[in-house]
This record gives structure tokens, C-alpha cells and sequence, in this order.
């Protein structure tokens, strides 16, 4: 299998001829310099009288002079000693101290010993050499910006496949059913004549549809593992470029690299990216990201027959995708992977602790039972946060205090002990999350308390934890009419016992998820009274596409939405001041053990609240 990517060729007639161009420059350049040293060299003599050198001779200035023929070898006086070789114009030896010469001057200059010689040689070649290095870098830069000009256009997928450690099914807990269903890709890939014999077509696209932090990424992987091919993996996001027709020149090249390496795999995450339905922009057909996304389409049906080349896309938004890239032919299957279940957060846990120390009385099973809604992500978060808690803590194992203090940090923020409140702030935070807890522990429709606490986490000031007993697949109407009078429950304990225009900020948060909930039910779910069984399409999508398509109903429509939204929310509000005013010493015990302890766990919360009742008044009928 050849991994290599194609160089281009660097030695045209083109590059040869600057090559040459560049060398005789620096030919120029060298000739140059040596010329401008000698005469540079020269101009450094010093030119004296020749009466002037008699006379400092004979006041003592030089410690001796000796001829040497037509050389005057000069030793200076002074603190340092230097000797220096005056150099006489004439043809005639020195016969005499009178120095009978036409000439009436002497040149002198330093003695040329081999200190001087490496000075001199030093002063010619470095800057030679410097120009040299100067004119190389600037040739290979040159040839670098071409291989970047020439590579800009291709695939920046990243392979995969000569891996020691290849990830495989066995390595991935939980997705079972998903596990089943690219089984069968395994096996196209290592046995693709099974299926051709009986004239059975290897897929050409899998579209892994699911929330993040699931594990689509982990998957393909495991199936290029399990069926010992090439992995190409490459994000949607980086097919895309400023310069219109980048993208799909990248395309092109990622599946000329896939088709030379089949049997592979070519991985697209985040497919949206560039799979959006055309049309939905500001471009039209002719920005870069539709022009990418026609040149993915054309290519998935370019494939020949006897290239076992599929491709994997994830994306968590498959609603927004392009009809086109749906159909038959190009993604033939889609592969749903879902949140895992109790058994499947079990077992990713087991492996994500599997490498840690952990003590032998830390419960997972109950950690997976009270995790419901949690991502492979976020378990794998988990286990992280407990080692570090472990750590910070001094443990040399990971205990059961440590492991629930992960979870609590992850699912709903760090406590902020070090934020001062003052004895009112931390009356009021009291009231209110014993009003949540009343209300939720005596509906009942509404899912156990788990724990309360007055100590801020996160961005709350207190927390009333509900979570259900097992994992749903359905909500009913009952237990979304009991979700919204619990959230009520802690503005309504405030207006009771602080009374109306006392009511504070803390049930802004409160407030916001109810209207959502109550909108969710009207509009999705179909559970009004006066819109029962009718549901209306919202567009979840980006900002532009909200200003672009209007909404499939009418503001009669939107009148009543609104209506059914307020008669929800104020039939929750009654439902949970019901409850409190019927149960108002039960509030002030679990307001008074909340300020005692500031966090109590279920048990302590069903002890505090025994004997709290449900008026009949409250029910639904």
C-alpha cells in the first residue's frame, strides 16, 4: 500500500533557468566582493614623511628600525609592543640612515603574520558566505511558496491504518445495535466477493446520525480496525476556503488518494459542515460551500465497480442535510446512535475506569442509574474528574465520595463555597429549593428528589436535583404537568412566605425552562386544549434561515399558542401553591434542615418531609 503523497516535479525548464540566473548573480556578487576587500585592504596603509619617520626614530618613538632590503622592519614603543613592516618604493636597497631616495614618503602597514592572515581571510569570506545563505534561503522559500501554490488544492485528510493498536469493536462499550448494523460494512470490505456473487451492490455511504459525545468518530474507527483497511478522516470544515473551487479540487483529490488505496474508508465528520441543502444561503449555487458539496455527490456516484471505498459521515444534525445526499446510492444507510442506556453507562464506565485505581466499595451501578441522559463524553468526563478529585484530595484510590462529587461537578457545576451570603440571601435560597422539593416529593407524577443544597453551584444559587428511577422513552402529559408546577414551586414558596412584592430574581432560570417546556408541549407535542393533536414546525436552524422562511402558521395560531402556553404555566402555579399551603409546616422544617446543613441527600429529604400530603384540589382531572 503506498501512503505517499506525489511531489510535484520542481526541476522544469522554467526552475532551471532561475536556478542559473540566480548563480551567476551570486558570481557577480562574490567577484564584487573580493574586488572591494583588496581595495579596501589597500586604502588602510597609512602614508607618513619619510623626515617625519627619521625624526620620531631618532626622538625614540620606535624602539628599532631594521632593514630588511627594501623593508623597513619598525618595532613601536609603548605600553603594548606592536611590530609593523614599512614597505619603501624603490628599486635600490636601504645603504645608508639617510635614506637617499627620491621619494619623500614611506608607506607603512601591520606586519603580516598569521593572525593577521585569518583576520583578512575572515573579512573576505563571511560576507561572502553570509550572501550565499541569504541567496539559498530566498531560492528555497521561492520553491516553498510553489509546493504550497501546488498542494493548495489537495486533500488534508489525515490516514490512518498502520496503527499498532487499531481500535475495534471490542474496545467500544455500549452501541450494540449500531455495533450490528456496520457489522455488515466489516464485511463487504473483507469479503466483497461473497456479496457480488449474488449480485448484491456494496454500499457507497453510512450516515451515523446521533447526539454528541455518542461515539461516532470511535465507531468508524473500530470498523476500518476491524476490517484492516485505510482510514481517511477528515472534517467537514476543512474542505472549505476562502477561494471558490478550493473545496472541490480537495474532494477530488481525497477520493483519487481512496480509490489507489482501496479497500478503504473515507471519514466525514461534522458533514453538515458542507452538507447543508443548497439553496439555504445567501449564495445561491455558486459559493464555495455548494460547489464542495455537488463535487461530494459527483464523486460518490463516480465510483467504479470492484472500488471498495465507503464513506462514513457523523453529523448530529441530519435534519439540515441535503436531499440529495440521502437518497439511494449515495448514503444507502443510516445508523442511529442514540444516548446509551443503564446497562450501556454501566459498561462505558467499567472501561473508562478500568486503568484507575478504584475502591472496591464504589458503586457504578448506581452511578449509571442516576447519570440517565449522560453521553459516552460525559461519563468518560467523570471518570476523569474523579481521579483529579482523588488526586487533589490526597487518596491513593478513587472512593465513592470522590465519584459522586465528579458527577455532581459535571452534571451541575462546582459548589462556590468561598461566595458570601448574608443570612437573608441564604433564608430566601431556602425557601425556594424547599418549595421545588415539596411540591415534586408529594406530586405524584413527578420524578424522586435526588439531593438539595442552598450552596451556590455553577451559575444557581442552590440546587434541587430530581432524577428519574429509570431511564424513559416517553414523557406523558401528567409528568410534564407535574415538571412544571415542581419548577414553580420555588417562585411560589417565596411569594407565600415572603410575600407578592417580595418575590426576587431566583426564579429567572425557573421561570425560562417552564415557558420552554410549555412551549415544547403546545407546539411539538401536540398536548393543548384548544391545539390537541396538532403540532407546528419550528426551524431550528441558523439565524439567516429563521429571516428567510416564515413560519407555518398564523398569528390566530400564534394567539392561541400563546394563550395555551399561559394557562399551562398558571395552572402549575396554582398546583404548587396548593400543595405548599397545605404542607406550610413541612416547608419551614426542610427550610430550617437546609439552613442547618445546607445539603441533604433523598433520605434525609423524605424523613424531613413525612406526613407532607397532596390536597385533592391539586390533582389532575
Amino acid at each position: 500500500m503506498d501512503n505517499k503523497h506525489i511531489r510535484p516535479n520542481n526541476s522544469s525548464p522554467n526552475s532551471r533557468k532561475n536556478i542559473k540566473n540566480i548563480g551567476f548573480v551570486a558570481i557577480l556578487v562574490l567577484l564584487g566582493l573580493i574586488i572591494f576587500s583588496s581595495y579596501h585592504q589597500s586604502s588602510n596603509l597609512q602614508t607618513i614623511p619619510l623626515t617625519q619617520a627619521v625624526k620620531q626614530e631618532v626622538s625614540g618613538d620606535y624602539k628599532s628600525i631594521v632593514v630588511n632590503g627594501n623593508e623597513l622592519d619598525i618595532t613601536l614603543n609603548g605600553k603594548t609592543t606592536a611590530s609593523v613592516k614599512t614597505y619603501i618604493d624603490s628599486s635600490d636597497s636601504l645603504k645608508s640612515l639617510g635614506f637617499n631616495f627620491t621619494k619623500t614618503t614611506i608607506s607603512f602597514k601591520p606586519q603580516n603574520n598569521s593572525a593577521s592572515v585569518w583576520l583578512t581571510l575572515g573579512e573576505t569570506i563571511i560576507p561572502v558566505l553570509l550572501i550565499a545563505g541569504l541567496l539559498v534561503f530566498m531560492l528555497r522559500s521561492a520553491q516553498g511558496q510553489g509546493n504550497q501554490a501546488m498542494s493548495f488544492g489537495k486533500s488534508r485528510a489525515r490516514l490512518y491504518g498502520n496503527e499498532k493498536d487499531k481500535a475495534t469493536f471490542a474496545d467500544i462499550a455500549g452501541s450494540d445495535e449500531a455495533k450490528q448494523d456496520l457489522a455488515e460494512v466489516v464485511e463487504f470490505l473483507k469479503y466483497p466477493k461473497k456479496f457480488s456473487a449474488l449480485g448484491a451492490r456494496i454500499p457507497k455511504g453510512v450516515l451515523l446520525i446521533g447526539p454528541p459525545g455518542t461515539g461516532k468518530t470511535m465507531l468508524s474507527r473500530a470498523v476500518a480496525g476491524e476490517a484492516n483497511v485505510p482510514f481517511f478522516s477528515i472534517s467537514g470544515s476543512e474542505f472549505v476556503e476562502m477561494f471558490v473551487g478550493v473545496g472541490a479540487s480537495r474532494v477530488r483529490d481525497l477520493f483519487a488518494k481512496a480509490k489507489k488505496n482501496s479497500p478503504c474508508i473515507i471519514f466525514i465528520d461534522e458533514i453538515d459542515a458542507v452538507g447543508r441543502r443548497r439553496g439555504s444561503g445567501m449564495g445561491g449555487g455558486h459559493d464555495e460551500r455548494e460547489q464542495t458539496l455537488n463535487q461530494i455527490l459527483v464523486e460518490m456516484d463516480g465510483f467504479e465497480q470492484g472500488q471498495n471505498v465507503i464513506v462514513l459521515a457523523a453529523t448530529n444534525r441530519a435534519d439540515v442535510l441535503d436531499p440529495a445526499l440521502l437518497r439511494p446510492g449515495r448514503f444507502d444507510r443510516r445508523v442511529n446512535i442514540g444516548l446509551p442506556d443503564r446497562k450501556d453507562r454501566e459498561a462505558i464506565l467499567k472501561v473508562h475506569f478500568n486503568k484507575k485505581p478504584l475502591a472496591k466499595n464504589v458503586d457504578l451501578d448506581a452511578l449509571a442509574a442516576k447519570s440517565a441522559g449522560s453521553s459516552g463524553a460525559d461519563l468518560a468526563n467523570i471518570a476523569n474528574e474523579s481521579a483529579i478529585i482523588a488526586a487533589r484530595n490526597g487518596h491513593n484510590q478513587i472512593l465513592q465520595t470522590d465519584v459522586t462529587e465528579a458527577f455532581e461537578r459535571v452534571a451541575i457545576g462546582p459548589e462556590r463555597k468561598s461566595k458570601v451570603m448574608t443570612d437573608l440571601d441564604k433564608m430566601t435560597t431556602a425557601y425556594h429549593e424547599a418549595g421545588h422539593a415539596l411540591v415534586g416529593h408529594v406530586l405524584p407524577d413527578s420524578d424522586p428528589v435526588h439531593k438539595v443544597t442552598i450552596i451556590p453551584r455553577g451559575g444557581t444559587g442552590g440546587v434541587t436535583w430530581f432524577i428519574p428511577p429509570e431511564d424513559r422513552l416517553y414523557i406523558s402529559l401528567v409528568q410534564f404537568k407535574d415538571m412544571l408546577a415542581r419548577g414553580m414551586g420555588g417562585r411560589i414558596a417565596e411569594e407565600i412566605v415572603l410575600g407578592a412584592d417580595h418575590i426576587t430574581t431566583g426564579a429567572s432560570n425557573d421561570l425560562q425552562n417552564a415557558a420552554e417546556v410549555a412551549r415544547d408541549m403546545i407546539v411539538n407535542q401536540g398536548m393543548g386544549n384548544q391545539l390537541r393533536d396538532q403540532v407546528f414546525k419550528t426551524d431550528d436552524g441558523m439565524m439567516l434561515d429563521r429571516l428567510v422562511h416564515e413560519r407555518e402558521y398564523s398569528e390566530d395560531t400564534a394567539k392561541i399558542i400563546d394563550r395555551e402556553i399561559e394557562a399551562l404555566i398558571t395552572e402549575a402555579a396554582n398546583r404548587a401553591r396548593i400543595v405548599i399551603k397545605a404542607n406550610r409546616d413541612r416547608l419551614e422544617a426542610l427550610k430550617d434542615h437546609l439552613i442547618e446543613k445546607e445539603t441533604v441527600d433523598a433520605n434525609e429529604v423524605a424523613e424531613v418531609l413525612k406526613g407532607a400530603h397532596m390536597p385533592k384540589s391539586a390533582a389532575l382531572y
